[in-house]
């Protein structure tokens, strides 16, 4: 391996990354930097999170910055203001020593007025989140009209945030001659539409395997039912004392929620999800650094850019709708060459993901076995005894107690005290889970209850009984949306806030859903999701019109559903069905909601 020196980097900057325990070049680095001291060139590196991108493009730049001007010749775009912080920090250390190398953080959340003011002054770098980048260029503070190098950080990752019209609209006013470095943990097809649109033979570099997991990463999944998630989260917990972890949920409020829940059972964690303003975010994360929080329970937006060395866990309460995302959490781990473990929390519906999972990323996940509440206990016992082991003793302050406490305790022999002092730190671990049930779910035997269960809604299905108690609903969301039944139940758990709601049958097709929903619940659905958007995009739910008269379930199923010619249809087609059903849709949508207004009602009387 080279060094830094060898690399061609100058003495300034070797001074500054010394101080900063830099030793020895990163793959990337070592990649990277010799191809940009070089030559101006377009650049495309394809590389895990955490493995020293910032160093990669931020040294070489630095070194090539011409520094008899005021001009902004670097702009580098990035998701998340954390990782806007991150990388201004990063760059202000590689440029120590080299004073006129003025960078300018610009996001949201924070003072416009203050970046307008750095910005006048004048800067060589600017970092920017794109919506704040934005904002200031259509006010006329920044210029980038001389920019040299224009880098997307986290490329992928801004495209699935929805950023992509921002980035046209800022790279547009960017000189044709600037060079372009795209930096990327995934290449999805989005990606290299800007690598194709903004960039002209770019140098490739891939550190690892493309669209691959980090190979310091262990991947492991434990199967348990979806009622027992937060138990099986507290198993794990319990099981490593010394967690230090990210705990990913879907929503912001399953975040709230399960990190309310780890509060209040005694566990030093808390939530990161948008609802939080900008002083709240910097007050968790610097707890969370400080390792005063063991565990972190985020969602992946929050989660984007944050800069956390050292967690011996990724948790992935539940596994995401966006495979690529995976690969995001797990990435959190196992950074700078040290080892991490990814752990995922799965019903038997979801083993299907996880597949899907496993073929793009090349790897295979280990089943681990839920602790049982006899093995948390000895885990928990012999932690405490090598802490005690190897506590640090002040002797000159406990020795002058002593003779008190021998006096006290003389009466009890050595076996007896090491039980009782065993049992005062322990005794809530051995009360919490002496009758603590397995969480293990045996597989062959719930595939054969589900057979059974399948076979008989078949049966009532065919006898017509369905009809009586579940009602179609259309939803607007198909496989197009990337939209799986786990996702659609998670959906409505969410939107409704009931998780006892009776869901049967699910149809998926290419721009729609059909979802069966006990008729007892159907109101609450529709109302729940009145007004709610998805991805930026209207969601519609509304009762599907049955065709005909309702007969028996084999007729009805006719009448809503469609072969597998008809789903392969465009979907204009279908919304011409669906624009038939309008008026009866609406007029049980204000039915729903007379309803809901009598209960309520009737609740207050």
């Amino acid at each position: 391996m080279s060094t830094f020196l060898e690399l061609g980097v100058e003495s300034r900057i070797l001074d500054a990354i010394a101080e900063l325990g830099f030793e020895k070049p990163m793959p990337v680095q070592e990649k990277v930097i010799p191809v940009l001291l070089l030559e101006e060139t377009d650049l495309v590196a394809l590389a895990q999170t955490g493995t020293g991108k910032t160093a990669a493009f931020g040294i070489p730049i630095i070194q090539k910055l011409n520094y008899t001007n005021n001009n902004t010749e670097v702009l580098i775009l990035c998701p998340t203001r954390e990782l806007c912080l991150q990388i201004t920090k990063d760059l202000t250390n590689y440029s120590k020593y080299i004073p006129q190398a003025s960078i300018t953080a610009v996001y949201g959340g924070a003072s416009i007025e203050n970046q307008k003011r750095d910005l006048r002054k004048g800067s060589k770098i600017i970092v920017a989140t794109p919506g704040r980048m934005m904002d200031l260029m259509k006010r006329g503070y920044a210029d980038i009209s001389n920019v040299r190098w224009a880098i997307l950080d986290e490329a992928d990752e801004m495209l699935d945030m929805g950023f992509k019209d921002d980035l046209d609209g800022i790279l547009s006013e960017t000189p044709a001659t600037k060079k372009t470095l795209l930096f990327s943990a995934t290449m999805p097809k989005e990606v290299g539409t800007i690598a194709r649109s903004y960039m002209e033979n770019p140098v490739e570099i891939t550190i690892g395997v493309r669209n691959s997991g980090s190979a310091n990463v262990k991947h492991y999944y434990y199967l348990a039912h979806a009622k027992d998630r937060y138990l099986v989260l507290k198993r794990i917990a319990d099981y490593y004392p010394d967690i230090y972890s990210i705990i990913f949920c879907r929503t912001r409020n399953e975040t709230q929620e399960v990190a309310d829940a780890l509060i209040k059972d005694g566990y030093n964690a808390d939530a990161l999800h948008g609802d939080l303003s900008q002083v709240q975010r910097e007050h968790v994360m610097k707890r969370f650094r400080c390792r005063n929080l063991q565990m972190l329970v985020a969602t992946d937006v929050a989660a984007r850019g944050l800069d956390v060395n050292d967690l011996t866990h990724v948790i992935n309460y539940n596994l995401p709708d966006d495979i690529e995302l995976y690969n995001h959490r797990s990435g959190r781990t196992g950074r700078a060459d040290k080892s991490g473990i990814s752990v995922s929390i799965l019903n038997l519906r979801e083993k299907g993901k996880l597949k899907q999972i496993e073929r793009v990323l090349g790897k295979t996940f280990i089943q681990a076995k839920v602790p049982t509440g006899k093995e948390v206990c000895e885990k928990q016992l012999f932690h405490m005894i090598d802490k005690i082991e190897n506590i640090n003793v002040n002797y000159h302050e406990i020795d002058g107690f002593l003779p008190e406490i021998f006096k006290k305790l003389e009466w009890i022999d050595k076996e007896d005290l090491i039980r009782r002092f065993v049992s005062a730190e322990f005794n809530r671990f051995l009360d919490y889970y002496r009758f603590a049930p397995d969480l293990n779910v045996d597989e062959k035997s719930e595939a054969k209850k589900e057979g059974t269960n399948r076979r008989e809604r078949e049966r009532e299905r065919n006898s017509g009984k369905s009809d009586r108690n579940y009602s179609r609903l259309f939803f607007s969301l198909g496989h197009r949306d990337k939209i799986v039944p786990q996702r659609l139940i998670g959906l409505i758990n969410d939107q409704t806030q009931n998780r006892d709601i009776n869901i049967g049958r699910i149809d998926i097709m290419d721009a729609f859903s059909y979802i069966d929903i006990g008729n007892q619940y159907v109101d609450e659905v529709i109302e729940a999701f009145d007004g709610i958007s998805y991805k930026g995009r209207p969601l519609t739910v509304e009762l599907a019109k049955p065709v005909g008269m309702r007969g028996s379930g084999k007729s009805r199923d006719k009448s809503y559903g469609r072969d597998e010619r008809d789903r392969s249809r465009s979907s204009s087609s279908d919304k011409k069905y669906y624009s038939e059903n309008k008026s009866f849709s609406n007029d049980r949508k204000r039915q729903g909601k007379d309803k809901s207004s009598s209960t309520r009602e009737r609740k207050r009387r």
